[in-house]
């Protein structure tokens, strides 16, 4: 397999994220760690990776690549594939629960009937509920008003990591950065201003995001 030094790093840094916390990094990720001036440096990697026969990914699907086992890169990666196996014996079963907000936090519509049966494929970890996305906030990492998102029901998660948090009863889904002494919600999207948790807030982590789908639309 013919891939630079570069792109190497690249293979290294999508199995290390993939290790620790079970989802591939964004492109925008990608660039930041790898010190690129844009987002389009980093797609260039991955798509010669690709065509090397490295990585696959799914088009149209945030974070969504599979590391692909080879010979040359066997003894050097740890290598863990995102996608599962046959879909005819692992689908999901999923309830969609109601609205998530990527914009300004919404109430959650919470008791929705409606059920999606999906792939494993298209998330990890696994989730245990669907919320469909309103806004724009997220759109530099893939996440587009409409789309389902998968949800891994936790309390628990880390700074830097995309997360379903409810503040005052309101859900919205951004990216979780904890500091010394504040909380903060990050936007992906640079025409939405961060969300400070203040304190007395009544604030909690309902979940971690763990993929899409993008509904025909």
């Amino acid at each position: 397999m013919d891939i630079t030094d570069t792109q190497r790093a690249i293979l290294a840094l999508i199995a290390e994220r993939i290790e620790a916390e079970g989802v591939p990094p964004s492109q925008t990720e990608i660039a930041r760690a790898m010190g690129f001036s844009s987002v389009r440096a980093a797609q260039y990697h991955l798509e010669a990776l690709e065509q090397a026969g490295a990585i696959q990914r799914m088009p149209g699907r945030a974070r969504a690549i599979r590391l692909c086992a080879a010979p040359s890169l066997s003894d050097e990666l740890p290598v863990k594939q995102v996608e599962a196996a046959d879909a005819s014996n692992d689908a999901l079963r999923l309830p969609v629960l109601g609205q998530v907000a990527a914009g300004r936090p919404i109430g959650a519509d919470i008791g929705s009937d409606d059920f999606v049966l999906l792939d494993r494929v298209f998330f990890s970890p696994t989730p245990d509920y669907l919320l469909k996305v309103k806004g724009d906030s997220m759109r530099d990492e893939g996440i587009f008003s409409g789309d389902l998102i998968g949800v891994h029901r936790t309390r628990d998660a880390r700074s830097g990591q995309i997360v379903v948090a409810r503040i005052d009863d309101e859900i919205t889904v951004k990216l979780l950065k904890i500091g010394k002494d504040r909380i903060r919600l990050l936007p992906r999207n640079p025409d939405y201003a961060p969300i400070e948790v203040e304190p007395g807030q009544d604030f909690a982590i309902e979940g971690l995001y763990c993929g899409l789908v993008r509904p025909n639309r």
